[in-house]
C-alpha cells in the first residue's frame, strides 16, 4: 500500500471536521493500511484520515510494541476530572513539540472497520493519544489546546524548522 502525503500545518483541512464513516467496504480497510504505513514512516504514533486530506472518522495508533488499532468514528463519551500533561507534537508539524494538559482517563465508543461497535476506556499515554487524534477528527489541531503565547512559540519553531529544510 502507499505511504501518502501528509498534509502539514497550516493547511486548512486541518481545521475541518472530519465526516462521518458510513461505508465500511474494502477501501476503508485500504485507508486504515495506508494511514498506519504513513504513520510508521513518519515517525508518529497516530494519525487521522484527515492528516492525509481525507475528510473521514478514522484514527491509527500503534503505541510502542503493541498492536495497531483502529478506531473508525471515535466518540468520546466520558472523561475524567484528573488531569495529566504531556509532551505532544503532530505530524503535520514534524520537529516540535509542547506540553498539553488533558483528561487523564477516558471512556469512548468506536466502530471497527467491519462496523463492529465497540466501548471502552483508555488511560495514560493511549488516552492522550485518543484525545489528540479525535481532537483533529473534530477539526481542532492540536495547537489550539496552548496559550497564544506557546502555540506562536511552537509556530516560529516549526517555521525555522522548514525554512532550514529540517522539515521531514
Amino acid at each position: 500500500m502507499p505511504i501518502r502525503p501528509i498534509l502539514r500545518h497550516p493547511d486548512p483541512l486541518l481545521r475541518r471536521k472530519a465526516e462521518p464513516v458510513s461505508d465500511f467496504g474494502p477501501g476503508l480497510a485500504a485507508l486504515a493500511t495506508d494511514l498506519t504505513e504513513t504513520m510508521i514512516e513518519a515517525g508518529g504514533v497516530g494519525i487521522t484520515a484527515p492528516h492525509v486530506g481525507v475528510s473521514s472518522r478514522l484514527v491509527v495508533l500503534k503505541l510502542g510494541d503493541g498492536p495497531v488499532e483502529v478506531f473508525v468514528n471515535p466518540e468520546i463519551t466520558e472523561t475524567s476530572d484528573e488531569t495529566v500533561t504531556r509532551d505532544e507534537g503532530s505530524v503535520s508539524m514534524p520537529g516540535v513539540i509542547d506540553a498539553v494538559t488533558r483528561p487523564a482517563r477516558i471512556r469512548l465508543t468506536w466502530a471497527d472497520l467491519t462496523g463492529a461497535p465497540h466501548e471502552g476506556a483508555a488511560e495514560g499515554w493511549r488516552a492522550t493519544c485518543l484525545l489528540h487524534e479525535i481532537d483533529q477528527l473534530d477539526g481542532i489541531f492540536w495547537l489550539q489546546r496552548l496559550s497564544r503565547l506557546r502555540r506562536d512559540k511552537v509556530v516560529r519553531r516549526f517555521e525555522k524548522i522548514r525554512r532550514l529544510g529540517g522539515e521531514a
